[in-house]
């Protein structure tokens, strides 16, 4: 997860998956999601968003390790020039972007081997395996709040754990909870009307149907307690 700019986006995943019981066999090859419930909690620390959603898939092959990270899981694509070379911040072609914690990185580990440069990147989306699309509605419509632009660089999609401890497909169904953390929901919301839209990805790199939540407030979903 992206969790460079700390003071905007601190990334937590909260992820449960309810316990897999027999389904029918005609379960899809890519998974389905449909949507069932959102909250934003409250506490001290820091403010969460937590959505729910329910899923079916044929094969079972939901979830990614903490340590799956060789390709195409990688977080990271190393941008390099014609020549083959990495492309530093100092020697950057006129086409690169001005310094930011999403598109540069400092002094990174490239094969096990410390870079002590500024190199431009590429974030992977493959790397996840959740999806989240956040929209603000005004006079009906439907806008975007795309956190990849300036000035928050970055994202809440996220990764949820194997679903499955072996390899053998079958078919299985659940929930998953995913929380994202941030210190700024309410200064950046407010009352504003939200949607988010959601996607996962199973290992085949197999996208699901997108699952909406209903039109909400902050103040609607609203849960004082903490985390559970």
């Amino acid at each position: 997860m992206n969790v460079r700019n700390l003071f905007y986006s601190l990334l937590v995943m909260v992820a449960g998956v309810a316990a897999c019981v027999p389904p029918p066999e005609n379960f899809p090859s890519e998974p389905e999601i449909s949507f069932n419930a959102i909250e934003y909690v409250e506490t001290p620390e820091a403010d969460s968003l937590i959505v729910t959603i329910n899923f079916r898939d044929g094969e079972g092959n939901l979830g990614l390790n903490p340590r799956e990270l060789d390709p195409p899981f990688n977080e990271l694509e190393y941008l390099r020039d014609e020549a083959g070379n990495l492309i530093t911040y100092s020697a950057r072609p006129s086409n690169a972007p001005s310094f930011n914690n999403r598109d540069w990185v400092i002094f990174p580990l490239i094969n096990n081997e410390r870079v002590m440069d500024t190199l431009w990147v590429r974030e992977n989306p493959d790397h996840y395996n959740i999806f989240v699309k956040f929209f603000i509605k005004r006079s009906g419509e439907y806008t975007e709040f795309k956190w990849s632009d300036p000035p928050y660089f970055t994202n809440f999609n996220g990764r949820f754990p194997r679903i499955l401890s072996d390899d053998r497909q079958r078919a299985i169904e659940g929930q998953i909870r995913y929380g994202m953390v941030s210190l700024g929901w309410n200064s950046i919301f407010r009352n504003d009307t939200l949607r988010l839209d959601i996607e996962i990805q199973d290992r085949s790199l197999n996208r699901s149907n997108t699952a909406s939540t209903p039109d909400f407030t902050l103040p609607q979903i609203r849960r004082l307690s903490g985390l559970e």
